[in-house]
């Protein structure tokens, strides 16, 4: 029994402006044409503010991130407490706020059956994302991951509410062996990317590894399907080092919300053990800051 469903109440798309159905469908053209070629950065805000801030940038799309907002909202990064419910209504809140194609980061689908994964999936594309992405962990640390066949057929659900909705929505399929400490995690991940390209999924995601010859084996494996890459640390690569390795799309998870927790918590603990405000040296202005935001407003309204 699909314990999550419960109806929006909020939230709701298809009004008007950036929220309309007519630019959802144009931004789902555009997501798909990204993966064609050459390789894009998919950075990750935890906010409207911070997916503002990114659009403005000029990157052409943003995807959500579950830890990024769980710790916004003084939660940890899991299913148990970051719901559904709570889950989608970040995912809605990005997608009509930029005028870019959003991926939603939606954990395990929330739900252990296909069916429960597909209602669940069919509600997310509701927000109006472009891409949306499965993972294939349990959370059960005695059993992290789905056995295959389990987690091909919860791909395979996701895939037939995709198309049953006719939003042409992207779904990467995620195998989380690198994460969960799987002992062969490169040979489980192809064997699983594999069979979720098989099942369906349009873009494949393996988290984890950084070494360029892993990467390297991960797209090759599911050639001439996109691979995204996960970057979560600086290990020397560039973008166009991990683009030569044949990756469509970069996504940095957690890591822009955690750059910005580094900041904080480093001169909120100075301010208390020491005294001090060493830890304001060199901050971006509030004029910088403020003076974006009323720029961007003042285009908003000017724009209906």
């Amino acid at each position: 029994m699909n314990t999550f469903k419960k109806p929006m109440t909020t939230h709701l798309i298809g009004t008007e402006g950036r929220g309309s159905q007519e630019n959802f469908r144009a931004r789902r053209r555009a997501f798909r044409t990204l993966h064609e070629a050459g390789c894009f950065v998919i950075p990750n805000p935890w906010d409207i503010g911070s997916a503002r801030y990114l659009q403005q940038l000029g990157f052409p799309a943003l995807a959500t991130t579950s830890a990024g907002f769980a710790f916004s909202q003084g939660l940890p990064d899991s299913e148990v407490a970051l719901t559904c419910e709570r889950n989608l209504a970040y995912i809605a809140d990005i997608a009509g706020a930029v005028d870019v194609p959003v991926n939603a980061d939606f954990a395990s689908g929330y739900g252990k059956s296909p069916q429960d994964v597909a209602d669940n999936v069919t509600r997310c594309i509701g927000t109006g994302v472009a891409g949306l992405s499965i993972e294939d962990a349990t959370g059960d640390p005695s059993s992290p991951l789905y056995e295959l066949p389990l987690a091909v057929e919860r791909v395979r659900a996701a895939r037939e509410a995709i198309d049953q909705s006719r939003a042409d929505v992207l779904l990467t399929a995620r195998a989380e062996c690198f994460l969960v400490g799987h002992h062969d995690a490169l040979r489980e991940s192809v064997r699983r990317l594999q069979a979720f390209a098989e099942a369906g999924a349009d873009v494949l995601f393996a988290p984890g590894p950084h070494d360029p010859t892993a990467i390297k084996a991960l797209v090759d494996a599911v050639r001439p399907k996109p691979i995204n890459v996960l970057v979560v640390r600086d290990s020397g690569l560039s973008v166009a080092d991990i683009a030569a390795l044949g990756v469509r799309r970069i996504s940095v998870g957690g890591a822009l919300a955690l750059a910005a927790w580094t900041g904080f918590t480093r001169a909120a603990q100075k301010l208390k053990s020491e005294g001090s405000f060493a830890g304001f040296a060199s901050l971006v202005s509030y004029a910088d800051i403020n003076g974006f935001f009323v720029t961007d407003y003042d285009t908003r309204q000017s724009d209906g």
